[in-house]
C-alpha cells in the first residue's frame, strides 16, 4: 500500500475520550500456512477477536505471515519478509534462542505458543490494565476517489510526564481470507484466517521531550483487489526501547 501524504506529529489539546469504554490491545499471531501447528493458533485468535471473550479488553488481531516457510513446499500468499523481521526484533527482545511459529504476543511484552489460549486470556487482561495512550482514529473516504481514505490519527499522552520515545504504527488488516493449501504440511486442507496484516509501518514518531499529544493525517490508497469491506486499520503507540504497546484503536475502511 502506498501511503500518499508525509506524516506530521503536531501539539494538540486533550483528546475525547472514545465511546467504547474497552481497553484495545493488539494481539499479534506470527503464523504460516506452511506450517502444520499453525492453524489452531489462526484460529483461537479469529474466535477471540469475533467472541471478544475477556471483559474489559478489546482484542485486536493482528495476523502476521512470516516468509521462512516458503522454501518447505508452500508459498504463502500473505507473507512477507517484513513480519520475519518484526518477529526477529521480538526474538532479541525477549531473548529467543529460537523463532518458532506460530507465535503470540500482547501488547509486546508477552509472547507465548498462539495455541495457548488460557495465556493468551492470562495476558490479554493483564494488558488492558496497563494502557497509558489514549488513541482515537477517524476514517473519511474520499468522495473524489473511491480507491482513497482519508486518516485522522490524534494520540495523547494519559499519564502527564511519562511519555517515551515511541513509534506510531499503521497495519491495515483484511478479514475472511482463505487459501486451499496445495503443497508442504498442510497440502490439501482450506485454512481460514483472523485479520491478516495487508500492510504495515510506521506513520508517526513520539519524542520524550515533546508534547504528550499530537495529530497525524494521511490519505491511503486502497488496492482494488482487497475486499474494501472487510478492510480495517489499526493504529498504535510502541515504545521503541521496551516494544511496550501503550495504546491503539481500529477502524473500518469501507
Amino acid at each position: 500500500m502506498r501511503l500518499l501524504a508525509i506524516f506530521t506529529l503536531l501539539g494538540l489539546a486533550g483528546a475525547q475520550a472514545a465511546d467504547d469504554r474497552r481497553v484495545p490491545v493488539i494481539v499479534e499471531l506470527f503464523t504460516s500456512e506452511g506450517c502444520s501447528s499453525c492453524p489452531p493458533a489462526d484460529q483461537l485468535l479469529s474466535r477471540m477477536e469475533r467472541t471478544q471473550p475477556i471483559a474489559g479488553a478489546r482484542v485486536i488481531a493482528l495476523e502476521e505471515h512470516v516468509d521462512y516457510w516458503n522454501s518447505l513446499g508452500w508459498t504463502d500468499p500473505f507473507s512477507s519478509s517484513q513480519y520475519r523481521v518484526r518477529q526477529n526484533d521480538y526474538g532479541r527482545k525477549f531473548l529467543n534462542d529460537n523463532i518458532f511459529t506460530p507465535q503470540m504476543i500482547v501488547n509486546g511484552q508477552a509472547q507465548f505458543v498462539g495455541t495457548d489460549s488460557d495465556r493468551a486470556a492470562q495476558e490479554i487482561s493483564r494488558a488492558a490494565q496497563a494502557q497509558t495512550t489514549l488513541v482515537e482514529l477517524k476514517t473519511t473516504p474520499k468522495g473524489s476517489d473511491p480507491d482513497l481514505v482519508d486518516l485522522s490519527v490524534q494520540v495523547t499522552n494519559t499519564q502527564a510526564g511519562k511519555a517515551h520515545n515511541s513509534n506510531v504504527y499503521l497495519a491495515v488488516t483484511e478479514s475472511d481470507l482463505s487459501s486451499n493449501v496445495q503443497r508442504g504440511e498442510n497440502s490439501g486442507r482450506l485454512l481460514r484466517h483472523a485479520p491478516v496484516v495487508r500492510s504495515f509501518g510506521v506513520i508517526g514518531k513520539i519524542d520524550s521531550r515533546g508534547s504528550s499529544a499530537g495529530a497525524i493525517t494521511s490519505t491511503l490508497r486502497l488496492p482494488r483487489e482487497w475486499r474494501r469491506e472487510n478492510l480495517r486499520a489499526v493504529v498504535f503507540v510502541q515504545e521503541r526501547d521496551s516494544y511496550k504497546i501503550t495504546g491503539a484503536a481500529i477502524a473500518d475502511l469501507r
